[in-house]
């Protein structure tokens, strides 16, 4: 890729372990917005990933086209960070929509909870 992995790198691995924290905190925020209205478990589940992921998607591009184009136009060390950015980023997007989902699926069938400790 000819791309260095320097401190600006480093960076843009810790900006998209941030955003993936940001895409699962929104997740669980609209699960737990669902089962306050009353839903059950797996509709307020399939809800909440529905109505985030809209916006899980559109900040996860945006930043990819950021980084696409840093890469674009940068070099050495700006190239690193586009690249890890990037990689992050999708990532993330991956780990956000189907990982998670999947975590919380498995959970709930292994221990058929009546409640969902979110608070």
């Amino acid at each position: 890729l000819g791309a260095t992995l320097t401190l600006p790198g480093i960076a843009g691995i810790a900006l998209t372990m941030g955003m993936a924290v940001d895409a699962n905190v929104l997740i669980y925020e609209r699960i737990k917005e669902e089962l306050r209205s009353g839903r059950t478990i797996l509709s307020s589940l399939e809800a909440g990933f529905t109505r985030a992921f809209g916006t899980i998607l559109d900040s996860h591009v945006t930043t990819l086209v950021a980084g696409i184009l840093l890469y674009w136009l940068g070099s050495g060390p700006v190239k690193g960070f586009a690249v890890t950015l990037s990689i992050g980023v999708l990532t993330s997007l991956f780990s956000a929509i189907l990982v998670t989902r999947l975590q919380i699926v498995t959970w709930l069938r292994r221990y058929k909870p009546k409640v969902i400790p979110l608070t």
